[in-house]
């Protein structure tokens, strides 16, 4: 295998791949804009519709059905191929948007939400799934750069598009938005997605029971995050233990819905699944929490706290464009290493701010934070996907981003967990919310310490013979 690899931005974007990338960024969109939109629309929905106790179970369904829906992908794109399973999750997340726009009732918002979920849960994971299907591996890197920067965009223009539509429109409007989205991404995919599927001729049986078994796992990991402390860790308990059991399911399953070394630490795929989770648990606490706790100690207002939290977002696309240009394999690896320790420094710099009242230091920490994820991401993935067998490739690319839902998930309830227990609820001046936090945070490094263990292992196990498949020769 020679040692570096070439590969140009301006590929991308020649006609052989220009319209797949521009697909994977629709794809991605969809996700990004639907994030930041609900986050912003979701209130002013509230005070037409009642059920302000409802409000976190927008977030909430919406996130438990995603990995659901990511979990099942692969099996879906089996039987039914990629164009067909990406027009069926496309209508899917159509429906749920036109039901959250036109709903009557937040109950009925619920609906749409967990509709949406489902949808994009899918879309997410085959497109993921095409990568390597559709791209040689020397682009791989690029794509994940563009994919960085739709989210950058997203940060900043997300909010704003929901800010104003909601103000000028309705909240109604806001949700609508993705509307004509989907439908360019739906054309689209049927003129330039294959519509071959490996396994027509094959009588699949449905997996309801893992299918089942994850959505509650990750359903008691959310409601963990609500809860008080004892409970909340008894929820932990169970929710890994259902997890754990969904997995094991998994590997007696003829039909298999994630890759037979999935979670197992003596495979690149194995390794590199469990640094993509911690990596995205060790993040989201801050990302729970840095608003909240800026916008109480020092007074700033929602636009100002809201840029401050999308600087990571701008540190993590510029780092991932970066280096995607990166050619030499062993660079490649050390930067896999060195991901993980950014971010771990990064949640250490971004609490020291917080503790010392030194908005600068926050900033540090937030590009360092963003930067880490940038740096490593594409690479873990490419590395990923390089080391998982032709037959095995769908289900390791399509678990990718279910992977990483479910780390933000579960990093969102530890830290709810360790903030509780530290008195956030009852926190009113600086000094009793600087506590609170503080576990918040240690909790994020620890996690942080934990991801760059495994990508020290995930390295150790890369081969050169991991890229002589037929998706790295493309």
């Amino acid at each position: 295998m020679p040692e570096t690899v070439e590969g140009r931005w301006s590929e991308i974007f020649q006609p052989r791949y220009a319209s797949v990338t521009l697909i994977l960024c629709l794809g991605v969109s969809l996700l990004a804009f639907n994030s930041f939109v609900a986050t912003v629309s979701l209130p002013t929905a509230v005070q037409e519709l009642g059920g302000v106790a409802l409000i976190s179970w927008a977030v909430t369904l919406f996130l438990v059905f995603a990995i659901v829906g990511g979990s099942g992908a692969a099996l879906l794109k089996q039987r039914l191929g990629a164009r067909a399973g990406l027009l069926l999750s496309a209508g899917v997340f159509l429906v749920g948007t036109l039901i959250a726009a036109y709903a009557g009732s937040m109950p009925m918002v619920l609906v749409g939400r967990a509709l949406q979920g489902l949808g994009e849960g899918v879309v997410a994971a085959i497109c993921f799934a095409l990568i390597p299907e559709l791209f040689p591996s020397r682009l791989v890197p690029k794509v994940f750069g563009m994919q960085a920067m739709i989210w950058a965009v997203a940060a900043f223009g997300g909010p704003a598009v929901a800010g104003l539509l909601t103000e000028l429109v309705s909240w109604r409007a806001a949700f609508a938005f993705s509307v004509p989205l989907v439908l360019i991404f739906a054309v689209m995919v049927v003129f330039v997605v294959p519509a071959h599927n490996t396994d027509a001729g094959r009588k699949i049986q449905f997996p309801g029971l893992r299918l089942c078994t994850i959505g509650l796992g990750i359903m008691l990991v959310a409601l963990a995050g609500l809860a008080p402390p004892l409970p909340a860790s008894g929820l932990l308990a169970l929710a890994g233990l259902l997890l754990v059991a969904a997995v094991w399911l998994d590997g007696k399953s003829r039909d298999r819905l994630m890759p037979p070394d999935a979670f197992r630490p003596v495979s690149v795929v194995g390794t590199g699944l469990w640094m993509s989770l911690l990596i995205n648990v060790a993040g989201s606490g801050s990302a729970v929490y840095l608003v909240l706790v800026v916008q109480q100690m020092w007074g700033f207002g929602a636009t100002l706290a809201g840029a401050l939290a999308a600087v990571l977002a701008v540190a993590w696309s510029f780092s991932a464009i970066t280096v995607a240009n990166v050619r030499r394999k062993e660079t490649r690896k050390t930067l896999i290493r060195l991901g993980p320790a950014m971010i771990g420094f990064g949640l250490a710099l971004v609490l020291a701010g917080l503790l010392l009242d030194q908005i600068g230091v926050v900033i540090a920490g937030q590009l360092l934070i963003g930067g880490g994820f940038g740096t490593c991401n594409g690479y873990l993935n490419l590395a990923m996907m390089e080391a998982a067998s032709d037959a095995e490739r769908d289900r390791t690319s399509s678990l990718m981003p279910t992977t990483q839902s479910a780390g933000n998930a579960i990093g969102a309830a530890l830290a709810g967990v360790a903030a509780n227990m530290a008195g956030m609820a009852s926190a009113v001046s600086a000094a009793e919310i600087k506590i609170a936090v503080a576990p918040v945070y240690g909790v994020g490094i620890a996690m942080a310490l934990l991801a760059l263990l495994a990508a020290l292992r995930t390295t150790s196990l890369v081969r050169p013979q991991d890229a002589s498949s037929s998706f790295a020769a493309g």
